[in-house]
């Protein structure tokens, strides 16, 4: 099937692992990949999918009208990862957020609505349901978002539907929960620490490391999305959770194990304002499609490991504040 998918924010960490999906999947696939290359969008990471022809690249903001219009014609899906996704970041300067997040995604819906885009997934996160006590959140649960970022992609959400609910768009939400994997920006938790311990450097953890997470290996969340793409039903919400909650602290010390080192190398860091205690999501609803993790988290942390280890010449010039 010669399908052509426009990914947005592929030169970020989820979008260029979808990217390199794509590509192994479907022979006959091309991937126009439109990212403005903001802090976490990665030059390298571009130069590496361009040694694929069907791979080609746009510089430029999920914002700007002109371009959106002129890139739309002739695709069959669109897949939507362009986002400011950091929640600290968010809690510093929650402007950027709103503008990519809500209004970005409102000038990418209209466009592929006006040209009749078949296809369009709209990329977002287990956050929009807030900090649960206990249990696992379906997809038609309250949205209560904490942060300025959860509460951007919350409103990304909500306008994605209404394009459903309004014009007949057949848009479908997905709602991952902690992504990790190979290529992932080194200010998120799992590179940053692995990171930090290959250079010799002790871990930041917030508090007491209470505060409870579902790891999801990237590679899963592409497949998931990959499946969505042919077996989704439009207006549906789609959970994507591995069933792998860990507390902070245990995914520190599964980190330092795995690495040789002891919780001598933990440094206590104050605790991030609003910081959610819990997220879970129930995913039966995708996992009836025939979705499900394809390792364990700790095959799927180890191979992540290893890759760190192996690709210094991406992430030591990203955590020294050049580009590689």
């Amino acid at each position: 099937m010669d399908r052509r998918y426009l990914v947005t924010g592929g030169a970020g960490f989820i979008g260029s692992n979808f990217i390199r999906h794509v590509l192994a999947h479907e022979a006959d696939a091309t991937v126009t990949n439109l990212d403005l290359l903001t802090y976490a969008g990665v030059e390298a990471t571009v130069r590496e999918l361009d040694d694929d022809p069907r791979h080609s690249f746009v510089r430029g903001d999920i914002g700007d009208s002109a371009l959106v219009d002129g890139l739309l014609p002739g695709h069959d899906v669109v897949v939507n990862f362009a986002a400011e996704s950091h929640v600290d970041r968010s809690i510093a300067g929650p402007a950027v957020f709103l503008q990519t997040n809500v209004l970005g995604t409102g000038v990418l819906l209209d466009a592929a609505r006006r040209h009749g885009i078949p296809r369009f997934i709209q990329v977002s996160t287990d956050e929009v349901y807030g900090s649960l006590a206990e249990g696992f959140a379906a997809e038609e649960a309250p949205l209560r978002p904490s942060s300025p970022y959860s509460a951007s992609k919350a409103a990304g959400d909500l306008l994605a539907a209404s394009y459903g609910t309004t014009f007949g768009y057949p848009v479908i939400v997905t709602r991952c929960t902690n992504n990790y994997g190979p290529y992932q920006f080194p200010e998120k938790v799992i590179p940053l620490f692995v990171t930090n311990l290959l250079n010799g450097r002790k871990v930041p953890l917030y508090g007491e490391g209470r505060n409870e997470r579902d790891w999801l290996h990237v590679e899963d969340h592409c497949a998931a999305l990959h499946l969505l793409v042919d077996r989704g039903a439009p207006g549906e919400v789609y959970n994507i959770g591995a069933d792998a909650q860990l507390p902070n602290i245990e995914l520190t010390r599964r980190i330092l194990a795995a690495v040789g080192m002891g919780e001598e190398m933990i440094e206590r860091v104050p605790d991030r304002p609003g910081h959610d205690l819990r997220y879970a999501v129930d995913s039966s609803k995708l996992r009836r499609l025939g979705w499900a993790p394809a390792r364990s988290f700790e095959e799927h942390l180890a191979a992540t490991i290893d890759w760190y280890r192996r690709r210094p010449d991406w992430w030591r010039p990203l955590k020294e504040g050049s580009r590689p």
